[in-house]
Order: C-alpha cells, then sequence, then structure tokens
C-alpha cells in the first residue's frame, strides 16, 4: 500500500513539472509574437517627411508702436482775447492761408487808429520845426552879413546861430518820434492781422481745443486752437527693446501690419532711431520712426500695430522648415545637417542656410525644390527606419 502511494506521488510531481514547462513554453511564444509584430510594425511604419518648396524667408526684429502724423502743427494765437469764430470742424481738409478762427478785433482796431492819429501830429509837428529851422538860417545868414558892415553886434549872431542848432535838434527828435510811431504802428497792425488766424500748412483738422466765445491769453503761451496733420504719409513710433536697437540702422526696410487688418502688410522705411530712450515699467525703450505713405487715408493717428523690422531677408529660394535641420557643432553657425528620403532610403546630407527666421530657413546650397526631409518624430511616436534609432532634429537655439 504504502508503495503505490510513493509510485503515485512520483506520477503527480511528474505531471506538475510538465504542466510548467506547457505554460513557460506558451508564455514565451506569446511574448516573441508580440515582439515579432512590434518590431513589424516599426520597419513598416511610415516616415514624416516636409517637401522643400520655393518661397521667402526673413530674419525681423520686432517691436509694437503707435501711428501719428508725419508733419503737423498745432495752431494757436499770438494775442488775447475772445474766440468770435471759427470757421473750421474736425476733418476738415483746409490749405495753407485758410482762414482757421477770428478773435474779437477790437481793442487792436482801436490801437491801430490811435497809432495812425498819433503819426500824423508827429508828422504836422515836423512840418512846423522844419520851417522854423528855414528861418532861423535865413535869419542867421542876414544877420552875418549885417556883421560883415558892422551894423548889428557879433552877439546877436551868436544868438542866431544857437537858434538854429535849436530848431535843428526839434527836428532831428520829431523824426526820431515818427519813426518810433511808426515801429508801434507796424506792430499794432500786425497784431490786428493776428486776430485772424490762418492754417501754416495744407492738412486736415484733427483736433479743435478751443471753442467759440472762449477767452484765449497769449500773455504766458500761444493757446491752440486747432491741430493741422498731413495725412498723406504716416510716422510709426516704435518702440524697441535695448537688446534688439543695435540691430536696427536708418534707412532699413521695415513693414507693419494693423490690428484692424493684420493680413495687410505696409511697407516702410526707419528715417531715425531717436537716441534718447524711455523706461516703462522698468523696460528700456528706444523710439524708432518708420515713415509710410498713407494716400489711401486707411491708418489713422494712435493705431497700434506690430512693426518688423527686415535684419536680412531671401526671396524665391528654396524653404524647409527649421525644425527639419539639425546643428553641426564646429561647422559654423549656417552649416545644418538635413536626412533627405530618396529612392535609395534616407540620405544624410550637409547644407548651408542664407537666411533663418525662427521657424523657416532660405537654403543656399544642399537641398533642391522638392526633395523630402525627413523631420524629427514626436515623443512616443513612430521612430524613422533609420537603424531601429532615433535622433533629435530640433533647430539650432
Amino acid at each position: 500500500m504504502q508503495k503505490n502511494q510513493g509510485s503515485n506521488g512520483k506520477r503527480n510531481r511528474s505531471l506538475r513539472r510538465l504542466a510548467m514547462a506547457a505554460v513557460l513554453v506558451a508564455v514565451l511564444g506569446g511574448a516573441g509574437i508580440a515582439a515579432a509584430n512590434w518590431f513589424g510594425r516599426q520597419e513598416s511604419a511610415p516616415v514624416a517627411t516636409v517637401t522643400v518648396t520655393r518661397g521667402d524667408v526673413e530674419r525681423t526684429v520686432t517691436a509694437l508702436g503707435k501711428i501719428k502724423p508725419k508733419d503737423y502743427v498745432d495752431v494757436g494765437t499770438q494775442v488775447s482775447g475772445q474766440l468770435e469764430k471759427v470757421h473750421v470742424e474736425i476733418g476738415d481738409k483746409v490749405k495753407q492761408g485758410d482762414l482757421i478762427a477770428e478773435i474779437d478785433p477790437t481793442v487792436y482796431e482801436t490801437r491801430v487808429r490811435t497809432g495812425h492819429a498819433n503819426l500824423d501830429n508827429l508828422r504836422a509837428l515836423l512840418v512846423q520845426q522844419q520851417a522854423e529851422a528855414e528861418l532861423a538860417e535865413r535869419q542867421l545868414e542876414r544877420n552875418r552879413a549885417l556883421l560883415k558892415e558892422k551894423a548889428i553886434s557879433r552877439e546877436t549872431v551868436e544868438t542866431d546861430e544857437a537858434a538854429l542848432k535849436v530848431a535843428q535838434a526839434k527836428v532831428k527828435a520829431t523824426q526820431a518820434q515818427i519813426r518810433a510811431s511808426e515801429a508801434t504802428l507796424a506792430g499794432d497792425q500786425a497784431n490786428l492781422g493776428y486776430t485772424k488766424i490762418l492754417a501754416p500748412m495744407s492738412g486736415t483738422v484733427v483736433s479743435q481745443t478751443s471753442l467759440e466765445g472762449q477767452t484765449v491769453n497769449a500773455a504766458q503761451q500761444a493757446p491752440v486752437i486747432v491741430r493741422v496733420a498731413n495725412l498723406e504719409t504716416m510716422t510709426v513710433w516704435a518702440q524697441v527693446a535695448e537688446a534688439d536697437v543695435t540691430k536696427v540702422k536708418t534707412g532699413m526696410p521695415a513693414w507693419f501690419t494693423t490690428l484692424g487688418d493684420s493680413e495687410r502688410r505696409w511697407q516702410g522705411t526707419v528715417r531715425q532711431v531717436m537716441p534718447t530712450p524711455e523706461t516703462v515699467n522698468d523696460v528700456v525703450l528706444y523710439n524708432v520712426l518708420v515713415d509710410v505713405d498713407n494716400s489711401e487715408q486707411l491708418l489713422m493717428t494712435d493705431m497700434t500695430v506690430q512693426v518688423f523690422f527686415v535684419l536680412e531677408q531671401a526671396k524665391d529660394a528654396p524653404v524647409v522648415p527649421l525644425s527639419a535641420l539639425r546643428a553641426l557643432p564646429g561647422k559654423g553657425p549656417d552649416v545644418y545637417e538635413a536626412r533627405v528620403l530618396t529612392a535609395r532610403g534616407i540620405e544624410r546630407r550637409t547644407v548651408t542656410v542664407e537666411v533663418a527666421s525662427r521657424t523657416n530657413a532660405a537654403i543656399r546650397d544642399g537641398l533642391a525644390i522638392g526633395d523630402k526631409v525627413v523631420v524629427a518624430q514626436p515623443a512616443g511616436g513612430d521612430a524613422a527606419p533609420e537603424g531601429g534609432r532615433r535622433r533629435g532634429m530640433g533647430p539650432r537655439l
């Protein structure tokens, strides 16, 4: 009986070993099949590529700015008084010399009339004094003749000489008073003319500060009536950060877009880089002025714009995304490596970049239009079939 139990135990242990071996073979077989399927998918996965196309690439410095008229003038008054009439409204177009406004001229007309009267009085006095001087001169000549015949004393002749000098001095003094009165009258006439305020330039009335009936005082500073601006040419005041301002030069091409129309590019040229900065929230910014034609009258004062200063540009060149290239350390700043998909497989090429923006690169040599460049796969994606290894192709920073 014990012998039979021992035999049964041996058979049970043998069966258990056989079962465990079968399970192990099944697990290994399943793992092998899964691995084969995974590697098969990897070998058959498509390669992500981009096609080299023809296009333009720019390297730029960007900034925000405001639009202002290039030429404008604040039209004020040089005399004080009540603003009697304003002949223009905001938006009106005026030409140089057009009447803008009028100051009450009563006080200045009175001064001019008084000046004319004073001048007439002095001129009449001058005629009288000139006649007296001529009489004194003839009297002196007669007495000198009588003195030669000793019919008159020398003292009488000397008295006549003094009287002639006094008469001539009075004439000169009156002549000086006339010149002073003429100058005063000219000033009063000018002030009377200033009561009519004329447009100093052609343009558009863009603002009005003073209203009809308001009393303006020009004693300390010229009060502004309206502002006239030439809206045919506008200027962008772009604020460029101190890290970029050294790259911006006078005469450099620039373009900008407005908030209302981000698709249209307005072209301009840098006119001036202002040397004195402004500090906004501890950020140092320099104003750069860009002139732009506004003959269509679509640009308005104080519009917000985004400006792009063109540092370099390549036109009609082979273009590829910068992310499809890999920098080659030690080969130079413009030398990259590209992986090109060909009929023979993936081919590595050294390419030279002419101009690179933040996203695209214009190729000088190494790639042609139509080439398919392999791009880096995203993390967790299928790897390109290049010896089963992945290699980063991100842009050089």
